[in-house]
């Protein structure tokens, strides 16, 4: 298909702003072909408005036509060929394989959640049937289950241009759910973008969703997502970015008339604690790993591990010169906007500027938008004086702290706020010994990982990425994983009703045939 540069409110194409704006290749800092155009308040409300019709039908569709819904959209993704690949990598600098196996990913999660709601049982239907001769009061019939909360703003990420965009995580539980979504496309891949809201559309007409079901605008200012946000039909937002966009769009909403959850998922340094048995029995092969790990993808995943707590030891200074050689002897790769590149450099020269803060290696420079890899270290009592070595540089670098012991270690990790993921590098007699650290972190993150590294997020029934605050706005949710559709749902009960106006999952003859929790008892 050919870029437009136009929104989509529902099927219809839309371009009635005066504002425009070009997709940018990173690599080169120029513009790319087509101008997209922001969507005027308008164009926003009509968005909004017909998502609030679609959300009268849409709701009440059987789990088999939202997963025949969700499947078209995987196989109309496919459908776009090579050139949706190669708009990706021209908008964000990412390689032909990555861009690939995060179609992969993204096609594989509309699936699983299309299995999940095509079986069933997700909607955690309850039954306690009547006791009309209980004593001293009889019971009435109670029925209840989960039901989709209405239109759902969803903001795609500048990191993930598939899997957490368009057709991503937020918009792919949100669909499942019962909800219609409204996507506030990233201006840093619009291209990419638009072709993926043709996808999603293309699907909707073909599987006989409503008109509204799905609408996506563009927008490079943020009076888009502001209004947005702000929209009263609006009932819940889904965000991956910055703290301070995520904080921004929490705040609009926690400010409305009526006040609506926002899932945003911020970014974390994702604390990482080399213990000495794991130090000295394989402190060379970790440290090639972590290189690994706080490179991938020039850095810029929010699971990149930004801090690593060792004690101090002769192996140590082992493992730092290994991964100083290792920074040193790379190049640095373009970084995915001019954007995230500057706030890198200015990250990594504010932690460098820290008192009692060094910089040990960096790798070399090569050109436009380039994110040197840069390795720091500090000692743990200056950690612990200086809040600021805790958050997030986008980018990568990570901070090596040495702690004195077992004592400071465990104080530091008392003292950590909420972060997506923590590790633990140990042997199993390490593992042992430091069970109190594995409590502490429990209640800090997550996801907590044993030997291994956080970077890779399995999309899978299982699967928590989410964390306390600041990590996200609820440590309660995830987005990502099939649990990531219960943020757009609340429970519905109905008391009393005659089984022909119950929904088909709480009927008595269960014709679903999906698992129920009856009298207190598991049954399908």
């Amino acid at each position: 298909m050919q870029l437009h540069g136009k929104n989509y409110l529902g099927f219809q194409e839309s371009a009635l702003g005066g504002t425009s704006f070009y997709g940018i290749d990173p690599a080169r800092g120029e513009n790319l072909e087509t101008p997209f155009t922001e969507a005027t308040s308008e164009e926003v409300n009509s968005a909004v408005a017909m998502a609030v019709e679609a959300f009268k039908v849409y709701k009440n569709m059987s789990g088999e036509a939202k997963a025949k819904f969700l499947e078209t959209i995987a196989d109309e993704i496919m459908n776009l060929g090579d050139r949706l690949v190669q708009r990706a990598c021209a908008e964000t600098a990412l390689p032909e394989g990555r861009i690939i196996g995060e179609r992969g990913r993204t096609m594989g999660q509309l699936r699983l959640f299309a299995e999940l709601v095509r079986e069933g049982s997700w909607v955690d239907a309850r039954i306690d049937e009547a006791i009309p001769d209980r004593q001293p009061l009889p019971r009435v019939d109670i029925r209840s289950m989960l039901r989709p909360l209405g239109p759902v703003a969803v903001f795609g990420a500048s990191n993930f241009p598939l899997a957490f965009s368009v057709a991503g995580g937020d918009t792919a539980s949100a669909l499942a759910a019962g909800c219609p979504v409204i996507v506030k496309a990233h201006p840093a891949h619009p291209g990419t973008s638009e072709l993926v809201a043709f996808a999603i559309v293309s699907a909707a007409k073909k599987t006989g969703m409503p008109d509204g079901v799905f609408s996506m605008v563009h927008g490079i200012s943020h009076e888009v997502g502001t209004h947005l946000v702000s929209h009263k039909a609006v009932k819940a937002v889904g965000f991956t970015g910055s703290l301070k966009g995520g904080r921004a769009l929490f705040d609009i909403a926690s400010k409305r008339e009526e006040p609506i959850p926002v899932y945003a998922e911020m970014g974390s340094t994702n604390p990482v604690f080399v213990l000495p048995g794991a130090m000295s029995e394989r402190g060379e092969e970790i440290s090639k790993q972590l290189h690994g790990s706080f490179t991938l993808g020039v850095g810029q995943f929010c699971t990149n591990p930004g801090v690593v707590f060792m004690q101090d030891s002769a192996d140590v200074k082992d493992f730092e010169a290994n991964l100083s050689s290792l920074i040193s002897a790379s190049s640095s790769e373009t970084m995915l906007t001019s954007g995230i590149h500057g706030a890198f450099c200015k990250g990594v020269e504010n932690l460098a500027s820290q008192e009692g803060v060094e910089v040990l290696a960096r790798s070399n420079e090569n050109g436009q938008n380039q994110g040197r890899t840069c390795l720091l270290s500090t000692k743990g009592e200056t950690f612990l004086e200086n809040a600021f070595l805790e958050e997030e540089v986008f980018g990568p670098s990570t901070l090596l702290v040495h702690t004195s012991g077992a004592d400071e270690t465990l104080k530091i990790a008392s003292g950590l706020h909420g972060h997506l993921t923590a590790t633990i590098l140990g042997t199993e007699e390490d593992l042992q010994n430091n069970v109190e650290l594995i409590q502490i972190l429990e209640e800090k993150v997550g996801r907590l990982l044993i030997n291994g590294f956080p970077t890779g997020v399995e999309v899978c029934n299982a699967m928590v990425h989410g964390g306390p605050y600041p990590a996200t706005t609820d440590a309660r949710s995830t987005s990502v994983g099939t649990k990531a559709i219960e943020r757009f749902v609340r429970q519905t009960c109905y008391q009393n009703f005659p089984d022909s106006l119950l929904p088909d999952e709480l009927k008595t003859d269960n014709p679903l045939k999906i698992n129920r929790l009856i009298n207190g008892e598991q049954k399908g």
